[in-house]
């Protein structure tokens, strides 16, 4: 097994640039965090003086002068430190949350309204990793390691000027092992960052292997490959493992020579400060507060630590979470809307459409000529690759042609805009996927202001309403706790797109999946939409083929042919090929021995 951390991306160094873009995310809330950085400057004075009174109280004891003022003015900063540090807490801890939140809703803006083909370029299991994990690493560096950066520094720089005011010589031995602890710091600080960004790639290909079993788990059943898969998928856990142990590893190693080093050095200093008091170069109270300033020299280097390890993770975060602005969003805006239906005789037309994928080596669909009437039913056939679904995606505008014009009611559709084409246009995909939430959720997903008798009258036209009155919960039964088999499930996605009667209803049927009742249910429902509208299927079943008013078939993204089915057969000799494949007789549609749930595609 090839080792992922050798395929992933070079880990993101630590910037100015890539620094500048982490503080995008801060920059909503710069007011929030200049208050923060206050509340910490005021917390570490306090912090910073703290020594310098206690000096002040061995003083007094020593020259038996009151104490009063020396333990009030200690008292003071206790209580003004706890006040400060209590309030930056709870500033810095809300400041993190909003922006996770605004990070969250940008990628989930993105990734909804983005444009389908860029969307589905990346898996499902990186865009979730995006939104939840990534965001979380997002959330300290960029909240309060950026205030505790300049605290930490402010503290370090004030610890240091005042161990120099107190004695230089004990000074320049401890500025002696923070150098040296600094130098090793700087050499395992880019590992740090790298460890943790190859667990976290390593955590993303995880939940990206694992949704994917889980999407498909019956068909791993039915194929025995449950040990293969479970094989797959903690081949993936045990590299998430192997990373974020070295990464453990690597950080602990950085956490114990900070500390340690420090703690060395104090001991040095201990020492060295016992022997001038003994020998009466330094004074008893001089030496405690400088031990002191010791012992809290040891926070902001910990602080600058930590912080530098919270960027480095927040910069990769960062970097991972600004990738996907390579999804173009789609412009919902642009465009008129059109509010009159048409009265010409074609409600879609296509003039010379040529769709050509990025990378593809030849165009999807080329110069297709083709028109949908505004009444009756349409089915389109073809082989695969035919261009059969891109024209569907063409049609609702996920992807768009790069030559030649799609019409609506006889207007362009770069003149109107996509909410009004969508509008107009219902939808059944093939895999016919039902929303997260009830059936009642789902049959008005299109329409949410569909009322009641909407809803039921829906679930009567895909002969679907007693079923659902059998459920507990009736239109309130989530669909995740339901019993509704494969058929069923396809009748819900169905009512969804015929709630209110659309215009035109583009129907991509299902090749599975489909017992008896459903069929006819669905024939109800093209017989139904298409007295009033337009029916547009991608043909997959012969009853499908059969009953349709005019068949369009397609070969190599063109328009081939068209007629009624006994037309074709009698013209065409790759319908009669597609016919052939399915055993249909030329004058009743089915042979005896065939059922009529074959599938033509």
């Amino acid at each position: 097994m090839s080792d992922p951390a050798a395929d992933a991306p070079p880990p993101v160094p630590l910037r100015w640039g890539n620094v500048r873009l982490l503080l995008s995310f801060v920059r909503p809330h710069r007011v929030t965090v200049g208050v923060g950085v206050l509340l910490g400057l005021g917390t570490t004075a306090t912090a910073l003086a703290t020594p310098m009174a206690t000096k002040w109280v061995l003083d007094a004891v020593g020259s038996r002068t009151s104490l009063q003022g020396p333990v009030a003015l200690l008292l003071v900063l206790l209580l003004v430190g706890l006040a400060a540090g209590l309030v930056q807490w709870i500033l810095l801890g809300r400041l993190a949350e909003h922006i996770v939140f605004d990070a969250r809703s940008a990628l989930v803006k993105r990734f909804i309204r983005g444009v389908v083909g860029d969307v589905q370029r990346r898996s499902p299991g990186e865009m979730v990793t995006r939104v939840t994990s990534d965001t979380v690493l997002l959330r300290e560096a960029a909240s309060s390691s950026i205030v505790q950066l300049i605290n930490g520094l402010v503290s370090l720089v004030g610890t240091i000027v005042l161990m120099a005011v107190l004695d230089l010589p004990l000074l320049l031995s401890t500025l002696s092992a923070i150098v040296v602890i600094a130098v090793l710091m700087a050499i395992l600080m880019p590992k740090i960052g790298a460890a943790q960004r190859r667990a976290q790639e390593s955590m993303g290909e995880l939940g990206s292997v694992l949704e994917g079993t889980l999407r498909a788990l019956r068909t791993v059943k039915a194929s025995r490959a449950e040990d293969r898969q479970i094989g797959h998928i903690l081949d993936r856990a045990d590299d998430s493992k192997r990373h974020s142990i070295r990464a453990v590893w690597v950080t602990a190693i950085a956490w114990t020579i900070s500390g340690g080093g420090i703690q060395l050095a104090i001991i040095a200093i201990l020492g060295i400060g016992a022997w001038r008091v003994n020998e009466g170069g330094l004074a008893v109270s001089t030496l405690v507060a400088f031990l002191l300033y010791a012992f809290n020299i040891i926070d902001p280097i910990t602080t600058l630590t930590q912080t530098f390890t919270q960027l480095q993770s927040g910069v990769a975060a960062a970097a991972r979470i600004r990738e996907t602005e390579d999804i173009g969003l789609e412009d919902v805006d642009r465009g008129r809307a059109l509010t009159e239906l048409g009265t010409d005789r074609h409600v879609l037309e296509l003039r010379g459409v040529t769709l050509h994928y990025p990378g593809a080596d030849q165009p999807a669909v080329h110069g297709l000529e083709l028109d949908v009437m505004r009444h009756g039913h349409t089915a389109i056939v073809g082989p695969s690759g035919a261009g059969k679904t891109s024209t569907f995606s063409m049609l609702l505008r996920f992807v768009a042609p790069q030559e030649g014009k799609i019409l609506l009611d006889g207007v362009p559709f770069q003149d109107l805009n996509i909410d009004t084409v969508r509008s107009r246009i219902g939808y059944v995909e093939q895999e016919t996927p039902l929303v997260s939430g009830t059936v009642r959720d789902n049959i008005t997903f299109r329409y949410p202001d569909a009322t009641e008798d909407e809803v039921w009258a829906a679930l009567e036209s895909v002969r679907l309403a007693d079923t659902v009155r059998r459920l507990p919960e009736g239109l309130d039964s989530p669909v995740s706790h339901t019993t509704l088999s494969g058929g069923e499930r396809q009748r819900v996605a169905l009512a969804r797109a015929v709630v209110r009667n659309p215009e035109v209803l583009l129907l991509d049927e299902a090749t599975a999946q489909l017992d008896g009742l459903t069929e006819a249910a669905i024939q109800d429902v093209i017989d139904r939409v298409a007295h009033t509208g337009a029916v547009v299927t991608i043909a997959h079943r012969l009853s499908t083929v059969i009953d349709a008013d005019r068949i369009l078939l397609m070969e190599g993204g063109r328009l081939r042919a068209q007629g009624t089915h006994a037309e074709l057969l009698a013209t065409d000799e790759l319908y009669r090929e597609l016919v052939a494949a399915l055993r249909i007789s030329s004058d009743t549609g089915v042979t005896v021995d065939e059922p009529k749930t074959a599938v033509l595609d």
